[in-house]
This record gives structure tokens, C-alpha cells and sequence, in this order.
């Protein structure tokens, strides 16, 4: 009778290790997820951001300009060529090169990059999550201090 009760209970204890370490696992792999995700949900846009200030001082404007979904065949009906060059060539205020990425802020459908310049001062730009484009931000649409004016 004793060799029949010393076994009692070592079923139901190992069963109790296995879900206590699945539940571990499972923990440990959403952990991981969340800073895989929450490290590189953004590199696509940076990527993508480097690339056009590399085009910059490369003075390709051209391939910049095609960046914000633009082509020469095709320009964008509200921002012609001349006006991205007015904004982003050489005699423009932008001309001095922005020195990279300060920050980005995740808004709606895409990424908001804001650019540090040697003389201190921001660039915003909006980069569409769907196809990359580029575009100037819509900072009072995205910022969360932003209270629109109702009559």
C-alpha cells in the first residue's frame, strides 16, 4: 500500500511546472515583441528620410523631389518643382542641411521627423506610412496640445 501512495500528487506538480514555465515563455516572447516593435516600427520612415537628405546634399533634386511622390512627367499639382526648390535648393533657408533626425512622433497613418539643422532651427516632415512619400507635416493636425478654433 505505501508503494501505491508514494507517486500521489507527482503527476499534478509536474503539470504545474509545465503551464507555470508556458506561461514564462509566453511572457518572455511578448516582452521581446514589444521591443522588437516599439525599436523598429520607425525604421522604414528614417530610412526613408536619410535617403532624401542624402539626395539633398547630393544635390540630386530631382530624385528628392521624387520622394514627396513627384515626377517630372506627373508633378504634384500643389507643389511644383520651383516650389521645392524654393524650398529645399541651394538659395533656399533649408540650404543649409538638415544634421539628421532629432526625434520622430507617430501620428495616425504615418511619422512625423523632425529634423535638427546646423543653425538650430526644426524642419517637420511627414512621411505616409502606405508608400513612404514625404511631405511637410501637419503638426496642429497631429499635435495632441493642438485645439482647433470652433465658431
Amino acid at each position: 500500500m505505501s508503494d501505491f501512495l508514494a507517486g500521489y500528487g507527482d503527476g499534478e506538480e509536474r503539470r504545474s511546472k509545465i503551464v507555470w514555465r508556458s506561461i514564462g515563455a509566453v511572457v518572455a516572447v511578448l516582452i521581446i515583441a514589444a521591443v522588437v516593435y516599439f525599436t523598429f516600427r520607425g525604421y522604414r520612415h528614417k530610412k526613408r528620410v536619410e535617403s532624401f537628405l542624402e539626395l539633398l546634399g547630393k544635390q540630386d533634386y530631382q530624385a528628392a523631389y521624387q520622394m514627396w511622390g513627384c515626377t517630372p512627367s506627373k508633378p504634384c499639382r500643389d507643389y511644383s518643382f520651383d516650389r521645392f526648390m524654393e524650398d529645399w535648393g541651394p538659395n533656399s533657408p533649408r540650404s543649409i542641411l538638415p544634421t539628421g533626425i532629432k526625434k520622430t512622433k507617430y501620428c495616425g497613418q504615418g511619422v512625423i521627423a523632425i529634423l535638427d539643422t546646423k543653425k538650430g532651427d526644426e524642419s517637420l516632415l511627414w512621411i505616409d506610412t502606405k508608400d513612404l512619400t514625404i511631405g511637410f507635416a501637419p503638426w496642429p493636425v497631429c499635435n495632441p496640445m493642438y485645439k482647433p478654433v470652433t465658431q
